[in-house]
């Protein structure tokens, strides 16, 4: 599946970072964790650090998929708004969400530091209100944040103005948000690992899964055989393939980063995302070294060869849109790119096991704009699983909910 487009800047900025060996021999182990992206890096840290013995296989080279592509905004705000998910299910769950979210940017800040070297760095997320027909809904969802003691501030016209230079109705200030290189996270992750003794093998695509009562046999294509107690499917949005039940839509998204720009200029932005209720959203975010990364533009059709076409004329229009947005910045693109986009239904994650291959076959599809901070909270939501314990979002992240 061709999953990016274009020059994705942490592919140009960092290279291959590690090689992995492919797979030549068979082998046994207690978790087969299948894509090695930052969905499959966090997933098996986990378990790894938990005393699994876990394997790690990519058909790519590591985190060369969706992850090279990732613009990496990390946040506890959901896609959908807490009070259109406290409507779809109920209260309990939209709150279970949002703090599951909110205590995942704390965990993925404290895993950077550990790992060193990712360019992470907290920030505060600015979400203004796009038109006047949405600052109705901005003001019921700050109203539901600050009733549940989230880090919130309500920012009107005039102090959007004077503080922002935006103009829009209003905007919610979070006060928790960060930012993150991650291909750099998830490569040094999985490097990391391989040095404690956890075996990675990349350039391996796994052909067929087949579970029983007690394990799970994956064949590669080359032939070769790995048996294990379970299996995480953690292949982005090549997961789906494995399933014959449609549980996403594909889209495809498109950013641009720029040049370094002097951080005068910057101002805010070195500190602070921005993003707006419009969907799909605009939304900008600067990153160590003082480039802005602006992404958007999404649209509903996921083909490489037209994405492929779109990616100029796509950065082209995000860049007049920061233009009208903020006019003192002048950040042209230097590389921009495309990749493909998966979102449910709903805005949420799937974990855990599906009907189609028993209980010892588990998905990690951590579909939407809150892919990294999904794979955290999914990283101990899956070991809580393969360990038989209870986990609070076990129901509300299951394939259940689509019954």
């Amino acid at each position: 599946m061709d999953l990016k487009s274009g020059y994705p800047y942490w592919a140009v900025k960092n290279g291959l970072m590690y090689a992995f060996p492919r797979l030549d021999a068979d082998l046994n182990c207690d978790v087969a964790v299948v894509g090695a992206g930052i969905t499959g890096a966090l997933i098996a840290d986990e378990l790894a650090g938990h005393g699994h013995d876990v394997v790690v296989l990519d058909q790519r080279d590591v985190c060369w998929g969706s992850t090279a592509a990732s613009t990496a905004l990390l946040q506890y705000e959901i896609d959908t708004h807490a009070t259109d998910l406290a409507k779809r299910y109920d209260q309990a769950s939209a709150l279970l969400a949002y703090q599951a979210c909110l205590a995942a940017v704390h965990d993925v800040g404290t895993l950077a530091q550990a790992v060193g070297d990712v360019d992470f760095a907290t920030c505060k997320s600015l979400y203004y209100a796009s038109n006047r027909a949405d600052h109705a809904r901005l003001t019921d969802e700050f109203a539901w944040r600050r009733q549940h003691s989230f880090p919130v501030r309500w920012l009107g016209r005039s102090a959007l103005k004077d503080q922002y230079g935006l103009t829009s109705p209003a905007a919610i200030l979070s006060s928790v948000a960060a930012r993150v290189d991650p291909y750099r996270l998830a490569s040094r992750l999985l490097r990391r690992m391989q040095q404690k003794g956890t075996r990675i093998f990349d350039r391996t695509e796994v052909k067929s899964i087949t579970s029983t009562a007690r394990s799970v046999h994956l064949t590669t294509d080359s032939g070769v055989s790995i048996r294990a107690k379970h299996a995480v499917i953690a292949s982005g949005y090549e997961a789906q393939c494995w399933l014959r039940q449609r549980v996403a839509q594909n889209r495809s998204s498109y950013a641009y980063i720029s040049d370094p720009v002097d951080r005068a200029e910057l101002g805010w932005l070195a500190g602070t995302l921005l993003w707006e209720s419009s969907r799909p959203y605009l939304y900008l975010r600067s990153t160590g070294d003082g480039r802005l990364l602006v992404g958007g533009e999404d649209d509903d059709r996921d083909i490489p060869a037209r994405r492929d076409r779109l990616v100029d004329r796509k950065a082209a229009i995000l860049q007049r849109k920061v233009a009208r947005l903020l006019p003192h910045i002048q950040a042209q693109p230097a590389f921009a790119w495309a990749g493909t986009f998966a979102e449910t239904a709903d805005g949420l994650p799937f974990f855990g096991p599906h009907a189609q291959h028993g209980p010892r076959v588990l998905f990690a599809l951590a579909y939407g704009g809150n892919g990294i901070t999904y794979s955290m909270i999914g990283a101990g939501l899956l070991r809580a699983q393969i360990e038989r314990r209870p986990h609070p979002l076990t129901d509300l992240f299951s394939f259940a909910r689509l019954e």
